[in-house]
């Protein structure tokens, strides 16, 4: 529901702030959290994954960190790589994090 967008984005910018502050993951687990939940709340008609994985980069800049490789392809084409992404993040969706958190230094 569109309503809930700002809630959920503040929910995820106090969350990730948290993390970092009380070292709660190592910094590609916090990156790639943040990225499965700005995924999924789903701010945007389109583009919602270019959106996250621009400003999941920004987040590693900002934390020191090399970006993610994001499986080395153009993840906008259709590709056996989107789908092992896509996959990642569903199993995200059933706190399963580790998938995703390979798929994107791959």
């Amino acid at each position: 529901d569109a309503y809930r967008i700002p809630m959920e984005l503040r929910q995820l910018l106090d969350d990730c702030r948290f993390w970092i502050e009380n070292g709660s993951y190592e910094p590609d687990e916090i990156a790639t959290r943040f990225h499965h939940k700005l995924v999924w709340i789903h701010a945007y008609p389109n583009g919602n994954g270019r959106h996250a994985r621009l400003a999941t980069d920004l987040l590693l800049a900002a934390l020191g960190r090399p970006r993610f490789t994001w499986g080395r392809v153009n993840l906008v084409d259709a590709s056996e790589t989107r789908k092992a992404y896509v996959t990642a993040l569903r199993a995200a969706d059933n706190h399963d994090i580790g998938p995703l958190l390979e798929f994107v230094r791959s």
